[in-house]
């Protein structure tokens, strides 16, 4: 069984804080862990907005508080996020996340990162990055 508090972990390498300052996410669950995905309690951050394309991962994200909204960039579809929307990246979808509040998500992984992963140039994460316990 595995057992963790979100304040323990935000006490370890399982927080990480994104280079650009959109956001920091707290890795609860990882690939080392051998539950066939991550999950990961993130904050994105007042004002941010900034794009992302996950090619090499399915992502479901479940908003616990603040508002914002998600752009499918290749339709130009917007949909508002509030407490209580889940929303899910399930054809790799190139998109724009904006917060107008500071927003807390819930967020899985498939497959499941490693640890230390950030945005690269492109907006995904890589799926060689280097394993955090």
């Amino acid at each position: 069984m595995i057992v963790r508090t979100l304040q323990e972990a935000r006490r370890t390498a399982r927080r990480i804080v994104s280079p650009d300052g959109n956001w920091e996410s707290t890795r609860l669950l990882l690939k080392g862990d051998g539950m066939g995905f991550s999950f990961h309690i993130t904050t994105i951050y007042a004002g941010a907005d900034f794009q992302m394309h996950y090619k090499n991962h399915l992502e479901s994200v479940y908003c616990i508080d603040g508002e914002g909204e998600v752009e499918v960039v290749a339709s130009g579809e917007k949909y508002p996020i509030q407490p209580g929307t889940l929303y899910n990246l399930d054809q790799h979808d190139k998109h724009v996340l904006r917060a107008f509040r500071e927003m807390t998500m819930a967020c899985v992984f498939n497959p499941p990162l490693h640890g230390n992963e950030v945005h690269n140039a492109e907006g995904a994460y890589e799926l060689d990055a280097e394993s955090v316990s």
